[in-house]
């Protein structure tokens, strides 16, 4: 089984915004796959469904960025799974908007969401999928840029990063992420 979490914030407020990419591609993945999220467990709404054989969960926590490890540490004991059992989406600054970067373990890399997932979970080593959002323009507060929406010519791209992330997160279940890191990265 594996616990596939896109990170973002609940509520209507931060939907679209680039915190919530990774709300985005979980929601992509539920409809490539038809996995409905029609539960509310853990602190996070779920899906359950197969993607290439493999039993999955698919969930969005419903704790806030900062506290997604309250999420996921549950996730994974409710279901007893481990951190290699573990697919975390989320968004990421550094990268330009439509990049992709797969990685295996790791620091936080200034990511709160992250962060609290290592934190409550004691590790590094677990799969993630960053999706590039581009970095803060000059004189901007980092969380202003994060909270604020795609602009419109950003738009059709990152339509195409989620469909990529979204394949991104098969490849890995498929043939692991060092097949994934080789096509997507």
């Amino acid at each position: 089984m594996k616990i596939i979490v896109g990170l973002g914030n609940p509520g209507i407020k931060y939907a679209g915004t680039r915190h919530n990419t990774g709300f985005s591609v979980v929601i992509g993945i539920s409809d490539k796959y038809g996995i409905p999220f029609n539960k509310k467990e853990c602190k996070s709404v779920t899906g359950h469904g197969i993607i290439a054989g493999e039993k999955v969960v698919i969930a969005q926590p419903q704790t806030f960025m900062n506290l997604s490890g309250e999420a996921v540490a549950e996730l994974l004991h409710f279901y007893r799974c481990s951190a290699k059992d573990l697919i975390v989406i989320y968004d990421d600054v550094d990268l330009d908007v439509g990049k992709l970067r797969i990685r295996s373990k790791g620091s936080a890399g200034g990511h709160n969401g992250i962060k609290d997932i290592i934190a409550h979970l004691g590790v590094d080593e677990f799969d993630r999928i960053k999706v590039g959002v581009g970095k803060k323009p000059e004189g901007w507060d980092l969380a202003d840029h994060v909270l604020g929406r795609f602009s419109t010519d950003d738009l059709p791209m990152m339509r195409e990063t989620v469909e990529k992330a979204v394949d991104a997160c098969e490849e890995i279940i498929t043939n692991g992420a060092s097949s994934a890191r080789n096509k997507f990265n």
